[in-house]
Order: structure tokens, then sequence, then C-alpha cells
């Protein structure tokens, strides 16, 4: 295989890999999108109805009457989209701040979901990526709930189902370098791109795999044969030269011609 060696540790590193991906016609496409919005609703849900509750507790605290009073709708038009939250309020407290915190580094947080994907979802790295949001240094349970919100997030991204709107398919392994307590462990990367009648170049999927055997690429692509991706309409399919890959695609996609490629 044509191996590179990767290691994402900041949110610097990702923006520099994804502003290199667009610079190379090379897109997310649009089934993050949702995902992304549903997280950004939840996370920002989250905080206004912490704020809520901060707030009548301090109305206790000084014996002030004050009790909730229900939700509202309200949308924010975002880059990843429409987002509809259920804005809480009381008699006397909205926490309306939140939403207009978060208006204010639209673009900025929403490029920040996306390199919550890229990054791996770290508690650290989200703490970093999520501050924004969050608007101030959070506890490591706070973090710990928005991660497992992302978490829900990217594991949905990796079953949503997948259309037959590709004219080739490129299929390779990226070598990724990941930091332990035991030290540098390299875990190769099944890699799945769609080019789209337009010729631009889309992520499909990826899938962390133990090594690129037949085994493991038959795995990850009869995964995406499950999930929609069945090759109708596909010209050809695009590879390198790996032996595993080879073996594995007549087994799953035996009717489709194998271009190999340099990639």
């Amino acid at each position: 295989m044509n191996y590179h060696a990767v290691t994402i540790e900041s949110l610097p590193e990702a923006f520099a890999m994804m502003k290199k991906m667009r610079s190379e016609g090379l897109e997310w496409g649009d089934g993050y999108r949702p995902l992304g919005r549903q997280a950004i609703a939840q996370i920002i849900e989250n905080r206004m109805a912490e704020a809520v509750d901060a707030h009548l507790e301090r109305m206790a605290e000084l014996e002030v009457a004050d009790r909730r009073n229900g939700c509202y709708s309200r949308h924010l038009l975002t880059e990843l989209g429409d987002i509809e939250l259920s804005v809480p309020r009381t008699r006397s407290f909205n926490p309306k701040a939140i939403i207009r915190a978060y208006a204010r580094r639209a673009g900025e947080v929403d490029r920040m979901i996306l390199a919550c994907f890229v990054l791996g979802l770290s508690t650290r790295k989200v703490a970093e990526a999520l501050l924004p949001v969050l608007g101030r240094p959070v506890s490591a349970s706070t973090v710990s709930t928005v991660a497992k919100t992302l978490d829900a997030a990217v594991d949905a991204f990796h079953r949503r189902p997948l259309a037959n709107r590709y004219q080739a398919l490129m299929l390779d392994g990226v070598v990724l370098s990941r930091k332990t307590g035991a030290g540098a462990i390299k875990r190769p990367v099944l890699v799945a791109l769609g080019i789209r009648p337009d010729g631009r170049k889309e992520i499909i999927d990826y899938r962390l795999a133990a090594s690129e055997s037949a085994a493991e690429w038959e795995r990850f692509l009869t995964g995406l044969l499950k999930r929609g991706l069945t090759g109708d309409g596909l010209d050809m399919v695009c590879v390198d030269g790996g032996k595993g890959l080879l073996a594995a695609l007549p087994v799953v996609l035996p009717v489709l011609p194998v271009r190999r490629l340099a990639l």
C-alpha cells in the first residue's frame, strides 16, 4: 500500500488538514451536517438548562419567588444548516445570552464540530474545540457529557444510510500515528472516497482497523454495502496494489471493474 503517516494532536493541525482537504476538492459531503446540527442543538440546550437550574438555585437562596415557564422554539441559521432549539425559561429569566454567544461564533463553532470528528474526540481536545460554545473553562464531567454527545454523532455518521450517487469509488489505507502511554502506535484507517458526477471527491466513510488484511477490508466494504452503497452506477473502483483489498473486492463487489492507481 501507499502509506501516509499522519499525527493530529491539536486544533491548528486539524484545521490545516481540513483546509488541505478542501484545496484538493475533498469534502465530507452532507452526512455529518445533520449529525453536527443535532450535536450543537443538544449541547446548547443542555447549557441553557444548566443556566436555568443555576438561576432557580440562586433565587431560592435569595428567597425570591420564581418558577419555570415552559419553553419556546428558536431557529439558528448556521453553516451546517438551520438548527431548531427548544429554549427553556422561567417567569423572570431567559438564557438567550447563550444563543447569542453561539451566534457570534457560529462559523468558528461549526468548524470545530467537524474538527472533533478529525481529532478523535479525546476529552482534552473536545474541551479545547468547544470552549466557544461552553463559554468558560468547564469541569471534566461537563466535557465528558459533551464528548458523549459528539461521540454519538460520530457513531451515527458511521451508521448513516448511503446512496449510490458516485461515478467512481476510491479505496485506500492511511496510517495514523497515535500517542499512548506506551509510546506511539501506528494503526491503518481504511478510507472510502466517492467521486461524484461533478468531479468532486467526497469522504463516504472510514474505519480504524487492526491491519489491511482481506478480512478487515471485507468487513469494511460489507458494512458500506449493507448501508446502501451497492455499486449501482459506479464506473470503476480505484485502488492501489494492496493484496488485502484486492482479495476482498471480488467477494463484496464482484461485478465492478477495478483500476489500480498510485493513490
